[in-house]
Order: C-alpha cells, then structure tokens, then sequence
C-alpha cells in the first residue's frame, strides 16, 4: 500500500455554518466513495482549507460528525489570490491506497467544476 493525496472542492451560497458542515460532508463522502475508502482506518489525515470569506465554522467539523476520530485534521485559509473562486472549500485527505495515482479519482463539485475541467470527476 502507498500513501495517496485526494483533492477535492465544492463550493457553497452562503457562510453559515449549517451550509459550510453540510457542504464538507457532501466533499468528504464524495471522496470516500468515488475511491472506495470504507474504513477511517485507512486515513492518514486531512488538511481543509477554505477562502477567506468563508469562516463561520471550522468544514473539519462534518470529518468529526462523521466519525473521523482519530485522523489528524487541519483547518487553513487559502491565500487571497485576486480573482480566485469565492466561498470555497477544499479538501486534501491522504490514505492508504492500493491505487495508483491514475486511478486517485480527484472531486470537485458545485462550482468548483471549474476550477479542474480537465478531470473526469468535474464533469
């Protein structure tokens, strides 16, 4: 087994807590199932990060709801970079895989499609 990155990112309408927690969970599980991860034993940790005009609540709180007790998890601001996607969050989740990292399947939903229309999850 080889320690594998998973990206992903989804975006939300409003910073409220309820919609950011829902959201992360939404990334999380997409994530978790596109790449066959069943058991949290297999997460190695997890990094969120979110734009700066979301910030009502830490995303890696959904992680925790969702049973991630023991996986190390961090929460960051991404830099301002003028133009860039508003109230996104991002996930990095690094696992144990059998998979090589062409068969990773990266997630990105809701408007961040766009942020990666070259993979086929953003489609």
């Amino acid at each position: 087994m080889a320690v594998r990155g998973i990206r992903g990112a989804i975006t939300v309408e409003q910073d409220q807590p309820d919609e950011v927690r829902s959201a992360a969970r939404e990334l999380m599980e997409a994530i978790l199932s596109r790449n066959q991860i069943a058991s949290f034993d297999d997460v190695i940790s997890a990094v969120f990060t979110t734009t700066a005009d979301v910030c009502s609540t830490f995303p890696a709180e959904a992680a925790r709801a969702m049973g991630m007790h023991h996986v190390p998890l961090l929460c960051a601001q991404e830099i301002p970079v003028p133009g860039s996607m508003p109230r996104c969050i991002r996930i990095l989740l690094h696992v144990n895989s059998d998979r090589s990292p062409a068969e990773i399947e990266h997630v990105y939903l809701r408007d961040a499609v766009k942020l990666r229309p070259d993979l086929n999850s953003a489609q």
